[in-house]
C-alpha cells in the first residue's frame, strides 16, 4: 500500500491575537513536534497548499502558530476549523516508531505464531479513552486496544504483532 506523503498534523482551533497567530491543537506525538515544523499545508481544492511557519509558541497543549501569509485576525479566522497537514519527510520519527496512518491495510498476525493471522487493519478509532484498531476478521468487525498488553510490535512492512486474549478477534 502506497505511503501518504502527506499527513494530519493538527488543527486550527481558534485565533491568537490580532497579527493572525493560530492556536493549533497537535496530533502529532506532541506538541513539541508540530511547533518544530518548517512548514504545513492546508488541502484546498483537491491540492495540499504550503504555509511556512514563521514563528510558533506554547500555550500549554496548543501550539501557537504564525503562518506566513496570515498577517491578520480576518485571515486567520478563516482558518478556524481547517486540518493541517506535514510531509511525511518533515516528522521526525525514531527507529522504532511508526505512523499511525501507516496501519490500515496491515495484517493482524498473532505474535507467537507468525502462520496464524486474525484479519488486517480497516482503520483506526478512538474509544474509551483509547486508541484503537479496527481489525477486520472473517467473523466481521472487532476492536483492539492499542495497549502493551495486546499490541506487541508494529512492521509497516508485515503487520501488527497482537496477543490478543481469547474471544477478542475470534470466536
Amino acid at each position: 500500500m502506497a505511503k501518504c506523503e502527506y499527513l494530519e498534523c493538527g488543527k486550527v482551533h481558534n485565533t491568537h491575537g490580532c497579527h493572525g497567530w493560530v492556536k493549533v491543537e497537535s496530533y502529532c506525538d506532541s506538541p513539541t513536534v508540530l511547533a518544530s515544523l518548517p512548514q504545513v499545508y492546508r488541502f484546498v481544492s483537491g491540492q495540499y497548499v504550503p504555509l511556512r511557519v514563521l514563528q510558533t509558541g506554547r500555550k500549554q497543549e496548543t501550539v501557537l502558530m504564525q503562518l506566513e501569509g496570515i498577517d491578520d485576525m480576518d485571515k486567520a479566522e478563516l482558518l478556524k476549523g481547517e486540518v493541517l497537514y506535514a510531509r511525511r519527510a518533515d516528522i521526525p520519527l525514531s527507529a522504532d516508531a511508526y505512523f499511525l496512518a501507516d496501519l490500515p491495510g496491515l495484517s493482524v498476525i498473532d505474535a507467537d505464531d507468525e502462520n496464524k493471522i486474525y484479519g488486517s487493519v480497516k482503520e483506526l478509532s478512538f474509544a474509551g479513552g483509547r486508541d484503537m484498531l479496527v481489525v477486520r476478521t472473517p467473523s466481521g468487525e472487532r476492536l483492539l486496544p492499542m495497549v502493551d498488553a495486546f499490541l506487541i510490535r508494529v512492521d509497516v512492512e508485515r503487520g501488527v504483532y497482537v496477543r490478543p486474549i481469547p474471544g477478542l478477534l475470534e470466536d
